[in-house]
């Protein structure tokens, strides 16, 4: 098999060789009409859902992890980490396991999902920076608990969000950063002496910086410039167009420079076309036409996220004003350093053969991916 593309990062043409998986051989060729561009697969660190598949209801079956992993391919991403939010234990715990069971029956699942993110339940209870997690399940950090859940998962818990202002979070944290789990900061309203007690135990991210917080601050110090200004947390964020104003995105990207990662966040709406929904909880949202997610009775504050990560990509293009190289690291070389993955060199013969073939932004803004190929197999090509 081989793919023809322009590298992302130095706009060079090449030929890439792929066998049983690999990468074989990379050769320089003469520039095409047509080439797209070439990149790492794309990883998104936080997808709750998509495309009425959702890793969140009151029940999560093999079949929402798989719809899910299809689905995504379509958008370029080839590597995830499934979200499980706040909940009871038992409703965690059953989640993880049907994400267990769902690598175990399919392969192309088993290397899409590279880990779990367990967003919560260990957050802060405090209106705002809590978000839309269920007060009811708001708790303090428990390894026994985490511990089962991890079981359950298969260990592929790879990410956890916590609120460092919660008690034991910071023991906590040291036991996760020691058993290999990267630790992110999150619907938090830690004070600056909490925030960085939780840096020097492990913690080495920042969970949708600007969102999850308090609707009114004080104008410093907050929780959020502290983070901004913490320069050993990287960051995500999410460039949907609605979650941060392009003032507020353009000025936290700068803030971050070579630290921020770019998720989409995504609930199971995302995907399905505009009209009103009821979600798992008994709300009604409505998906607008432009991607905005909404209660039907509160149309002035977001629902979740109803964009995949190829719209997060060109809306920080876009919005912010970064470069197109900028922007693929922030969804490849990134997230693959902050859970400890190879992929510095990643066109090294010898490697896992995962990209993401792909033109634009257009005059629209907009990418197109032409194919999506995971451990050298293309799961998605554009008709």
């Amino acid at each position: 098999m081989r793919s023809r593309g322009i590298r992302f990062d130095t706009n060079e043409a090449v030929e890439v060789e792929i066998s049983n998986g690999l990468i074989v051989s990379v050769r320089s060729i003469a520039e095409e009409e047509g080439l797209p561009w070439i990149s790492p697969g794309w990883i998104d660190l936080q997808v709750n859902g998509y495309n009425g598949f959702d890793f969140n209801g009151e029940i999560t079956t093999v079949q929402d992890v798989a719809g899910v992993t299809e689905s995504l391919y379509e958008k370029g991403v080839t590597r995830y980490l499934p979200t499980v939010i706040t909940g009871s234990f038992e409703r965690i715990k059953q989640a993880m396991t049907a994400i267990s069971e769902a690598c175990e029956q399919y392969p192309n699942v088993n290397k899409s999902v590279i880990g779990i993110h367990l967003e919560g339940p260990y957050v802060s209870g405090e209106d705002g920076p809590r978000g839309a997690h269920d007060k009811t399940f708001v708790r303090d950090p428990d390894w026994h608990e985490f511990a089962q859940w991890q079981e359950a998962s298969g260990n592929r818990i790879r990410l956890v969000t916590v609120a460092p202002e919660r008690e034991g979070a910071i023991p906590f944290i040291e036991k996760l950063k020691a058993a290999g789990i990267a630790v992110s900061i999150g619907h938090t309203c830690a004070s600056l002496e909490q925030l960085e007690q939780a840096v020097a135990a492990g913690a080495a991210l920042s969970t949708h910086l600007g969102n999850g917080a308090h609707p009114v601050l004080p104008r410093h110090p907050h929780y959020i410039w502290n983070q901004l200004a913490e320069d050993r947390l990287c960051a995500t964020f999410i460039a949907d167009g609605h979650h941060l104003s392009k003032a507020v995105l353009k000025a936290m990207l700068r803030a971050k420079r070579d630290q921020f990662i770019l998720v989409s966040d995504c609930v199971k709406f995302g995907g399905m076309k505009p009209g009103r929904y009821s979600s798992v909880i008994g709300a009604e949202v409505e998906l607008h036409a432009d991607g905005k997610l909404t209660p039907v009775d509160q149309p002035l504050i977001l629902a979740g996220s109803a964009q995949a990560l190829d719209v997060g990509i060109a809306g920080a293009i876009q919005l912010a004003g970064i470069t197109l190289n900028e922007a693929i690291q922030a969804v490849t070389l990134r997230p693959a350093r902050v859970l400890g993955f190879p992929g510095g060199d990643w066109l090294r013969p010898g490697s896992a053969a995962n990209f993401t073939l792909f033109t634009g932004p257009d005059e629209r803004g907009s990418l197109e991916i032409r194919e999506t190929i995971v451990g050298g197999e293309t799961q998605y090509l554009k008709p």
